[in-house]
């Protein structure tokens, strides 16, 4: 039955793919006054059509050395071979460090070290099973909610995939702790996006920190709730803790790490960043994945339908059931190589080296771009279609290491990367299980960079029982 689907997928697939849109890139370069606005108002339209096609490109500027590496070897050579020389860009910082400047992300050397060693277990396979189950539980729930609204309902997925993703991180990683303000959560995460995420014109240029930031005052009330819902959950657990019954999670883990050489714990501010990172980061990339593949099979039935044969035979009590559903693997994958979730990475160089023969001095601003990186021409054939059948196995091992990153690379990838496909594999079958997707709109969604790539105006599709 599995060969069967597998090969009429295959034949269909040879037919014309979906290319969904995407913005134009300028055919020239453009003044730095046209970048610094553009950084604002949506940074997708930066990338040139030279970015697109150079494997490395730099130049100097009032803003100082800079370059963007799209070659595979180089990225090696940043985020792997020579790590420890490059440390999160200074816009990075500036962007994120008001709210999780503590945490996982923007930590470096052995304070990210001793993070890393404290929060791995929490991401162990065995943890991972305990998980799958669960998330398969409120997935089912969530789609069960899209039937009851009857065929053809339009859903507008980009916040009922915050929801889900939300529900799984608070059951999985937070024993149902976060809170029930579903509303205040969305209504603060779409603020926060909007304003204090957005790369504000004065850190492109490099101004001083105590000059003020529109986007950071505009979301300012964003920060607080976010800060507030945390401290609430830290003080609780505490009191928990010292009665001796709190539950074995990332929150307990968090206050209870100590420094193996000093034995020092945690602050409460790094506690919390990091819990926000997990929140921010881990959550919102997943929902915005989620999002995206679903727009993307409303558009191409023959990917959808393999999906939804292997949701039928998932059996998430099969220790291998991952490798037994390498459709829905692979149109994820797929999905994360056209949209993203991190479109940009950042990196300051500590000292001088050499990348792809170009020389890289102290102060450097490296940008590796995944959205330019996984839409190369030179790295991907037809790079503006959708093409799941490039990440089954046997074509994925001809994909090199550091040509896809969605997830990162190196030491610092992601920490919760299984955590996150694990959760988008066995959600987006919940979903293909019980339901057909098609457009909800004439016009297609838009992609915009807010740190992570959200749709301008969302997604809406059309729902119907199978």
């Amino acid at each position: 039955m599995r060969r069967a689907v597998l090969r009429t997928t295959l034949a269909e697939m040879s037919a014309e793919p979906f290319r969904p849109y995407v913005p134009e890139p300028r055919s020239g370069p453009a003044s730095l006054a046209k970048v610094v606005w553009l950084s604002w108002h949506e940074p997708l339209a930066i990338w040139s059509q030279r970015h697109f096609r150079e494997p490395v490109m730099w130049g100097e500027s009032r803003l100082g050395h800079a370059m963007t590496v799209s070659d595979p070897k180089g990225i090696r050579r940043v985020m792997l071979d020579n790590v420890q020389n490059y440390v999160k860009g200074r816009v990075q910082r500036r962007v994120l460090g008001p709210l999780i400047g503590d945490g996982l992300l923007l930590m470096e050397d052995d304070a990210w070290k001793r993070a890393r060693r404290t929060l791995a277990p929490l991401f162990a396979p065995r943890r991972l099973a305990v998980a799958a189950h669960r998330m398969d539980e409120i997935a089912e729930a969530r789609a069960q909610s899209w039937l009851r609204r009857g065929d053809d309902a339009l859903v507008l997925v980009d916040l009922e995939m915050t929801r889900v993703t939300f529900e799984i991180l608070s059951a999985t990683l937070f024993s149902d702790q976060l809170g029930r303000d579903m509303a205040g959560f969305e209504h603060a995460l779409l603020r926060y996006s909007q304003t204090a995420a957005r790369v504000d014109p004065l850190d492109v240029v490099g101004a001083p920190g105590w000059l003020p930031r529109v986007g950071r005052i505009m979301g300012g009330s964003a920060l607080r709730y976010f800060e507030d819902m945390v401290a609430g959950l830290i003080a609780a657990r505490r009191a928990r803790l010292k009665d001796g019954e709190a539950p074995d999670d990332i929150t307990s883990a968090l206050i209870r790490a100590q420094d193996p050489e000093t034995g020092a714990g945690l602050s409460d501010r790094e506690v919390a960043a990091n819990i926000l990172t997990f929140i921010l980061a881990g959550h919102e990339t997943t929902a915005r994945t989620l999002g995206w593949t679903l727009h993307l099979l409303s558009h191409s039935p023959a990917a959808a339908e393999a999906v939804a044969a292997e949701a039928d035979a998932l059996d998430l009590a099969d220790p291998d059931w991952m490798d037994k559903a390498p459709w829905t693997r692979a149109v994820l994958e797929e999905a994360m190589r056209l949209f993203p979730p991190a479109p940009l990475l950042t990196r300051e160089a500590r000292g001088s080296d050499e990348v792809c023969g170009v020389e890289v001095r102290p102060g450097t601003q490296v940008l590796i771009s995944p959205w330019v990186l996984h839409r190369h021409e030179r790295l991907w054939d037809d790079p503006s279609a959708f093409r799941p059948e490039r990440f089954l196995p046997g074509a994925r091992d001809r994909i090199d290491r550091y040509a896809y990153i969605p997830f990162g690379a190196g030491p610092r990838i992601c920490i919760g990367a299984a955590f996150a496909l694990q959760e988008a594999m066995i959600v987006l079958s919940a979903i293909m299980r019980r339901l057909t997707v098609r457009p909800g709109d004439l016009e297609e969604p838009r992609p915009s960079q807010r740190i992570t790539l959200r749709a301008e105006k969302g997604i809406r599709l059309r729902v119907r029982r199978r």
